[in-house]
């Protein structure tokens, strides 16, 4: 169907409300908390110093700008901070520097006050506890201080968007023990940050609290803070609020991730960085009422994606099907019904992103409730299939049918602009995103002479997940007592299959083209977007060779990750967000394309350099991305300014990446756990996995090095459950 939207030049400007690269959040270690709809960014001694990112955010908006502890008016030196494993709790250890009066006078040495703070998220608040103790042999009169302020800025104002006019900020209201600021935006909602502080401040005003602690030899005293973004004080005295609230957060979380298979392997630094990496997917993980979600990333993405969600889904599906199942029914609750072009919304359509701030309710950003993405309504059907033949749960699927319809119907109508069969974007309101695949920067769609893509577009990758939507469609329609309509769903998926590889396989340069522009002129760029083509299957076998040549060839392949362009091609710069970098999500998918088509080898290769990566970043934490600079012997990685650490697609991908080597299937009708040619990679000479469950059963299962073959070994089992090792 030829869409109505006008045709918009890309240009070389970037959207207003793309992320400012001022500062660099390598500049500082940002230490991160995330709870539901809020989350919190501190430096290294868990203050929030303006300007830049850091700060306590609640549903989009900064509702602490500034928090810095003193000591005798001065910062207190560092000794160490950390996040629990868990990331429950960040724990910061202080001391005092050398104290001097005007006069040069030592009045107290460095290193005998002890300070520590202890702080997490729960619900709409932040929650601190500041310890102080003297270690010095004498009684000491110690003033600590902490100061603070809101600017109640929304994120898009945090990330470089430059506003006109802005709402009223309100005097504080200070009593006792509590301090309340607020704002009222130009929404003309009153938006509140309180304070509560236990025991009663020495002093309180409306930007510091200030404390004279006389300590013994030895003593400690304790100072408990409360920062709620919700209206109205808080419900208990702060102390008290402090360890029941983590308490609950601690039985939440703990609740969360027993669901996941516990992963142990022969590599004391992966078995970390696995564990870090599904804390931080729970941490992200926030609870809906349709079930858990994940949220994209902190600082600029946390909230709902589709897209993101949908992927983080698929990489963790093997590890914990309830997430894939609490993706699908929000995304199915929140489709669209009618064409709106200002949410570039279109009947049938998947959500993009939702936001709650200021900006987005008056409409200065789109994103309120947004629809720009082409591929969040392929992938939702996709994901829908995998998650049937994953779990077998038929309920969800019948409650999900009328949206997978919805879905379908939105491809073949809106998605297919022009009737030529394939899924084509062109964004229908002039402020939305020009970009609309996962590649969405305004540069990233380009010819082979460096000329920018001109809309309507239909990507390679997106081709890909419709083939695979209509394949899970037949599937899922077969299953559901549907027959009569399978066999179409099927042979569209066969067209599609037969005609991507005529217009958009390209010999000379051995791999599947970028994307075709309006005019059906194809984009003929080496980039990772092929990969996707092996991994949903659409890759027809005689293919797979060429495309896993040129994405692992020295031009794709950085050594430390495939790279979203190839260095050969005209718009290659390995410090852009999308045209040359590497991004592990992006790398997790590929590696499952590999392994699909038999190269288990070549996804070992991935997911070793993607390891080798993350044991150069703090936490064993991949970032949203990596610079796509070459490898070089003895040097790690170089990181990219603003990518957001964490992020759930990329946490999830070592996941996603252990499935792959593996060859891990899981049928629960059996039930059977398959293991497909299974493969370790080069840093790993055995993985355990404990807790993996499959149609009612569960397993513990052993995989080890032996030679040049992996043996699989059946450790435990609760149930009837067959493991099956094949090649």
């Amino acid at each position: 169907m030829q869409d109505s939207a006008k045709r918009l030049d890309a240009g070389d400007a970037p959207e207003p409300y793309a992320i400012a690269a001022s500062d660099s959040v390598k500049d500082v270690r940002p230490l991160v908390l995330k709870h539901g709809d809020g989350f919190a960014v501190f430096d290294g001694r868990g203050d929030i110093r303006p300007p830049g990112a850091e700060g306590v955010y609640y549903r989009d908006t900064r509702h602490l700008c500034c928090l810095v502890l003193l000591i005798e008016r001065r910062p207190p030196l560092l000794l160490s901070s950390s996040l629990r494993d868990d990331n429950a709790t960040l724990t910061c250890d202080l001391t005092n520097p050398d104290l001097t009066d005007d006069h040069g006078q030592m009045l107290l040495a460095h290193d005998l006050i002890h300070i520590r703070r202890s702080r997490f998220l729960w619900r709409t608040a932040c929650f601190e506890r500041i310890n102080v103790r003297n270690f010095d042999d004498r009684r000491r009169r110690i003033e600590i201080a902490v100061e603070f302020a809101a600017d109640f800025a929304d994120l898009f104002e945090v990330r470089g968007f430059q506003r006109e006019k802005r709402g009223v900020g309100h005097h504080p209201r200070v009593e006792e023990a509590s301090v309340v600021l607020s704002y009222t935006g130009l929404d003309a909602r009153l938006r509140t940050t309180t304070l509560m502080f236990d025991p009663k401040p020495t002093a309180l005003d409306g930007d510091r609290a200030c404390y004279m602690l006389d300590l013994d030899a030895g003593e400690s005293r304790s100072i408990f803070i409360e920062i709620d973004s919700r209206q109205g004080p808080p419900a208990d005295r702060a102390y008290r609020a402090y360890f029941l609230s983590l308490r609950d957060a601690r039985r939440e979380l703990r609740a969360s991730m027993a669901r996941a298979v516990t992963i142990q392997t022969s590599n004391d630094i992966f078995n970390e960085a696995a564990s870090r990496a599904i804390a931080d997917l729970y941490m992200l993980v926030t609870r809906l009422p349709e079930g858990p979600y994940p949220y994209a990333g902190i600082p600029w993405f946390s909230a709902v994606f589709g897209r993101d969600a949908l992927i983080t889904a698929m990489e963790t599906l093997w590890l914990d099907p309830a997430i894939a199942r609490g993706v699908l029914m929000h995304l199915a609750a929140t489709q669209a019904t009618a064409v709106d072009d200002a949410s570039d919304a279109e009947p049938g359509k998947i959500l993009h992103e939702a936001r709650h701030g200021e900006m987005a309710e008056l409409g200065e950003v789109p994103f309120g409730r947004y629809y720009g993405s082409v591929d969040s309504t392929p992938l939702f059907v996709m994901l829908a299939g995998a998650y049937l033949e994953r779990t077998g749960d038929m309920d969800a699927l019948r409650a999900l049918w009328p949206n997978i319809e919805a879905a379908l119907g939105w491809i073949e109508r809106y998605g297919d602009r022009d009737g030529d069969g394939f899924v084509e974007y062109a964004r229908r309101n002039r402020d939305g995103l020009v970009n609309q695949g996962w590649k969405d920067s305004h540069d990233a769609v380009f010819h082979e002479d460096g000329s920018m893509a001109q809309a309507p577009i239909a990507l390679a990758e997106v081709q890909a997940y419709v083939y695979a939507a209509w394949r899970a469609a037949g599937d899922i329609a077969r299953r559901l007592g549907r027959e009569g309509q399978a066999p179409a769903f099927d042979r569209k998926a066969e067209a599609l299959r037969v005609q991507f590889d005529r217009l958009f396989f390209d010999e000379a340069l051995g791999t599947y083209v970028l994307a075709l522009d309006g005019d059906k002129k194809p984009c003929r760029v080496r980039a990772s977007n092929a990969g996707h083509a092996l991994f949903t299957g659409i890759a027809f076998p005689e293919r797979a060779a060429s495309v896993v040549a040129a994405l692992m060839g020295s031009s794709g392949f950085s050594g430390w990750g495939v790279r979203t362009v190839a260095s050969t091609e005209a718009r290659y710069n390995p410090m852009s967000y999308h045209n040359g970098s590497v991004w592990p999500h992006d790398n997790a998918l590929i590696a499952s394309g590999f392994a699909r088509y038999g190269y288990r080898a070549e996804a070992g290769r991935v997911f070793e350099g993607l390891f080798s990566a993350s044991t150069y970043v703090d936490l064993r934490r991949l970032p949203e991305l990596l610079c796509g600079f070459p490898r070089k012997k003895g040097r790690g990685p170089t990181f990219y300014p603003v990518a957001c650490i964490p992020q759930a697609w990329a946490a999830a991908a070592p996941l996603s990446l252990i499935q792959s080597c593996l060859g891990m299937t899981l049928d629960p009708s059996a039930p059977r756990i398959t293991f497909t040619e299974p493969v370790l990679p080069p840093f790993l000479d055995w993985i355990v996995l404990k807790g993996l469950r499959v149609g009612g059963a569960v397993a513990e299962i052993g995989l080890w090095r032996s030679d040049r073959r992996v043996v699989v070994d059946v450790l435990d089992r609760q149930g009837a459950v067959s493991v099956v090792t094949t090649t």
